[in-house]
C-alpha cells in the first residue's frame, strides 16, 4: 500500500497539522490527573474554597482547549483522508479505462467495482483513524506511564509490566487478523459478481426458471462470506475484553499498592486518584489504539487490492507518435491472423487473410459463435492478434497511438448502449465539436431523424439510462447515427441492425453508400438479406475463413454459405 501513499503529497499540510492538533489535545489531557490531584491535596485537604474553584476553572479551560484542538484535527484528518481517496479513485478509474478488453475480462467488473468502492471506502476510514490516533494513542499510553513515574515510582512499575502485555495481545490479534479480511474482500468479489449477474441476466434466469438455482448458489457465496466475516470477528472481539481484563487486573494491583504507600506515608491520596486516573486514560486510549489497528488491517488489505488494480500494467501500450502509411494502401488487410481469448482452450480465429480496399463494403457472416465480431474487434484493437498481424492503412496496428487508431473507426457494438442524458449528449461522443447540422445529417443516415423530431425536444429530448425508453430499432439506430457523427473512414457495425425492419435496414444500407467521405464498412450480420450486395462478403465458420467473394460466387463455391441463404429463403431460389 505504500506506493498509494504518493497521492498523500497533495494533503501534505492537512497530513501534519490534523496529528499535532490531536498531540496538543493529548497533552492538555495528560495535565488534567495532576489538577484533580491538586485539588484533593490542596484544595480539599486544606479547605481551599478558592483554590478549589481557581483549579475548576483551569480544568474548563483545559476542556474547551482540548475540545478546539480536536474538533480542528478531525477537520484536517478529514479533509486528507477524503481527498486522498478522491485521488486515488480517480487514478484507479483513468487506469481501468486504459486497461485492454483482455485484462479487464481477467480482471472482472465485480472486482474492479469492488476496489472503486467498498475497498476505498476502508482505505478513506483508516486513513482518517490514523491521522487521528496513530501518534495521539501511544502518546496518551506511554505519556501517562512517564507521568505516573514522576509521582511514585515503585506504583509505576505496575504501568510498565501491563502496557508490554497489552501490546503484545494487540499485535497477536493484529497478526491472526490481516490475512482474514484480506479473504474478506476477496469474497465479497464474488457476492458482487453473482449479484452482478443476476440482475443482468433477470430475464433470462425467470424465462428458463432458474430463480430457485441462482439464489442457491448466491446463497452459497454469501454463507462462504458470512464464515470468513465471522471468523475474523470473533478473534477481533477478542480485543476489548482481554485488554479490559488486563487494564483492570492492573487498576486492582495498582489500588493495592497505592492504598499500603498512602498508609506509610509515601504517597498522597490525591496522587493516588492521578496514577488511577491515568491508568484509566491508558485503557481507554488502549481500546482506541486496538480498534484503530483493526481498521488499519483492514484499509491496509484493501488498500493492497486497490494497489495491485493500479499495477496491473496495461496492454494497450501504444507508440505517440502515429505511423507513416504507404499511400494507395488498403484500408484494412488481414494476414494470416490468429486469436485465443485469455484462459480460454482454444483460438477464436484461425489463420484468417483477406484485403479491403479502401471505400469498399465488406459483409461478415456466420453462424452464431463462428468469430465474427472476434474478427472486427481486432480492427480497433480492442483485442490483439495473437498470431498474424492487422494492417489499417497498410500499417499494422500495435504500431499506433490507440487515440490515432480509434479516431479512424466507427464502432457500432451489438450491444446499443446510450447513456443518460439527451439525444445530443449521446451523439456527441462521437465528435464534441460536431454542429446541430452534422447531428442531424448523421441521424438522417441512419435512419433516425424522424425519431428524434417526433420526441418532445429534438436533440435536447432526454434518454434514459441504456435507452430503456426506446425499442430495440431505435436504440440500434441512434448508435449508428452516434458512430456517422465522427466521419470515420473506417466503420464497423457489428450485428448492429438486428432489430431493423427489411424496409429501414435496405435504406440503411442504401444511405451508407451515399456517405460523403466513402468510408470502408464493415457489416456483421446474421442475415444473408443485409450482406448479399456487399462487394466482399468474408463466411467464418468455426473461427476458419470458409470462404470470401461476392454473394453470386459464393454460392457456387462456398457450402457454409450456402447453407445459411438456404435456410433464409427457399430451397430453389438458393439452388
Amino acid at each position: 500500500m505504500r506506493k498509494l501513499f504518493v497521492y498523500l503529497r497533495a494533503y501534505r499540510r492537512e497530513s501534519i497539522l490534523g496529528p499535532l492538533f490531536k498531540l496538543l489535545e493529548a497533552a492538555l489531557e495528560l495535565l488534567v490527573p495532576l489538577i484533580v490531584a491538586a485539588i484533593i491535596d490542596r484544595g480539599i485537604a486544606a479547605g481551599d474554597r478558592a483554590g478549589i474553584l481557581r483549579m475548576c476553572l483551569l480544568l474548563v479551560g483545559l476542556g474547551a482547549a482540548g475540545f478546539a484542538a480536536s474538533v480542528t484535527a478531525q477537520y484536517f484528518a478529514a479533509k486528507a483522508a477524503a481527498g486522498f481517496a478522491k485521488d486515488v479513485r480517480h487514478a484507479l478509474y483513468a487506469h481501468i479505462q486504459s486497461l485492454s478488453f483482455t485484462q479487464l475480462d481477467e480482471l472482472g467488473a465485480a472486482t474492479m467495482m469492488t476496489r472503486m468502492t467498498s475497498d476505498m471506502n476502508q482505505v478513506q476510514t483508516g486513513l482518517n483513524l490514523t491521522l487521528r490516533l496513530l501518534l495521539r494513542s501511544p502518546f496518551i499510553v506511554f505519556g501517562a506511564m512517564i507521568m505516573a513515574f514522576t509521582i511514585d515510582a515503585p506504583s509505576a512499575r505496575i504501568f510498565a509490566l501491563a502496557i508490554p502485555v497489552l501490546l503484545v495481545i494487540v499485535f497477536a490479534i493484529l497478526l491472526a487478523c490481516v490475512p482474514l479480511y484480506r479473504r474478506v474482500q476477496e469474497r465479497l468479489d464474488g457476492v458482487l459478481g453473482a449479484a452482478r449477474g443476476n440482475l443482468t441476466g433477470a430475464r433470462v434466469i425467470r424465462a428458463f426458471n432458474r430463480e430457485d438455482a441462482e439464489i442457491d448458489g448466491f446463497d452459497a457465496r454469501g454463507g462462504a462470506l458470512e464464515a470468513i466475516q465471522t471468523r475474523a470477528g470473533r478473534i477481533s472481539a477478542l480485543m476489548n475484553p482481554v485488554t479490559y481484563v488486563v487494564i483492570n487486573l492492573a487498576i486492582v494491583a495498582l489500588l493495592h499498592t497505592g492504598a499500603g504507600r498512602v498508609d506509610a506515608g509515601g504517597l498522597t491520596q490525591g496522587q493516588l486518584v492521578a496514577l488511577y486516573n491515568y491508568m484509566a486514560q491508558i485503557l481507554v486510549e488502549l481500546i482506541k489504539l486496538a480498534n484503530l489497528i483493526l481498521s488499519v488491517t483492514r484499509a491496509v488489505a484493501c488498500g493492497n487490492r486497490v494497489e495491485a488494480a493500479l499495477e496491473t500494467p496495461s496492454a494497450e501500450a501504444s507508440p505517440q507518435a502515429a505511423p507513416v502509411t504507404p499511400d494507395g494502401a488498403d484500408a484494412v488487410t488481414f494476414e494470416d491472423v490468429s486469436l485465443r481469448y485469455a484462459g480460454a482452450g482454444g483460438d477464436a480465429l484461425h489463420g484468417v487473410s483477406f484485403t479491403a480496399p479502401r471505400g469498399s463494403f465488406v459483409g461478415v457472416i456466420g453462424g452464431t459463435g463462428s468469430g465474427k465480431s472476434s474478427l472486427v474487434n481486432l480492427i480497433p484493437r480492442f483485442y490483439d492478434a495473437t498470431q498474424g498481424r492487422v494492417l489499417v492503412d497498410g500499417a499494422d496496428v500495435r504500431a499506433y497511438p490507440a487515440r490515432t487508431l480509434r479516431g479512424k473507426i466507427g464502432v457500432v457494438p451489438q450491444q446499443a448502449v446510450l447513456f443518460r442524458g439527451t439525444v445530443r449528449e449521446n451523439l456527441l461522443w462521437g465528435d464534441e465539436a460536431a454542429s446541430d447540422a452534422a447531428l442531424w445529417a448523421a441521424l438522417a443516415s441512419a435512419q433516425a431523424k424522424e425519431l428524434v423530431q417526433a420526441r418532445s425536444g429534438g436533440l435536447d429530448a432526454p434518454l434514459e439510462q441504456g435507452g430503456r425508453d426506446l425499442s430495440g430499432g431505435q436504440r440500434q439506430r441512434l448508435t449508428i447515427a452516434r458512430a456517422l457523427v465522427r466521419r470515420p473512414e473506417i466503420l464497423i457495425l457489428d450485428d448492429s441492425a438486428s432489430a431493423l425492419d427489411f424496409a429501414t435496414d435496405a435504406a440503411l444500407r442504401k444511405a451508407l453508400r451515399a456517405l460523403p467521405g466513402k468510408p470502408t464498412v464493415f457489416i456483421v450480420s446474421q442475415r444473408t438479406a443485409s450482406i448479399r450486395l456487399c462487394d466482399t462478403i468474408l463466411v467464418l465458420d468455426d473461427g476458419r475463413l470458409a470462404g470470401s467473394g461476392t454473394h453470386e460466387e459464393l454460392l457456387k463455391t462456398c457450402e457454409v454459405y450456402r447453407e445459411i441463404y438456404a435456410s433464409q429463403y427457399k430451397k430453389e431460389d438458393a439452388s
